[in-house]
């Protein structure tokens, strides 16, 4: 099947998404892991910030990077007629 100039520019935006959201998944979940030690010196709501991090900030930012992908795709969508909606 041949790929319309329309069907490829929203797989390109689609992968421009993905590969943004996939670095800011890379840099919370191993950034603070690499400085830890430094990181373990300033405290945040009474908590080493590593481990705050580790224990709360990653899964909040994670919940906020799968709620940013669906509302983009689902207009990204919408944009391009792909929408699951009728």
């Amino acid at each position: 099947m041949q790929l319309s100039e329309r069907h490829r520019e929203y797989w390109r935006r689609n992968l421009r998404i993905t590969a943004v959201l996939l670095a800011i998944w890379f840099l919370v979940t191993f950034v603070p892991i690499y400085f830890a030690r430094s990181l373990n010196e300033i405290t945040f709501l009474g908590w080493p910030l590593a481990f705050y991090m580790g224990a709360q900030g990653a899964l909040i930012v994670y919940v906020i990077i799968i709620g940013y992908y669906a509302r983009v795709m689902n207009r990204l969508d919408r944009e391009y007629g792909v929408s699951e909606d009728r």
